[in-house]
């Protein structure tokens, strides 16, 4: 199933003209986790080495990377072309 369609590949090629109308309400928890990932990232304050670092995640939780402080964090988000969302 494409994600961006909601529909089989073969829908997708016959059907391209019409509009797709999503009824976020039916997404599957495997479509509601991929949403946005591409797009958001969030920052999270994580304990290291006896110190702290912020954590930097994919909207699904992939980790990504580890920044010194949140603004280097924020930065690399940005950077990429992706939105910023802090967890407290």
């Amino acid at each position: 199933m494409d994600f961006d369609t909601g529909k089989e590949p073969a829908e997708t090629a016959t059907q391209a003209s019409e509009p797709f109308i999503a009824d976020i309400r039916r997404l599957t928890v495997l479509q509601l986790q991929q949403l946005g990932v591409s797009h958001m990232a969030y920052v999270k304050q994580v304990p290291v080495n006896g110190g702290i670092a912020f954590a930097i995640h994919a909207a699904d939780g992939t980790p990504m990377a580890l920044a010194a402080n949140q603004d280097l964090a924020i930065a690399a988000i940005q950077q990429h072309e992706m939105a910023a969302a802090l967890v407290h």
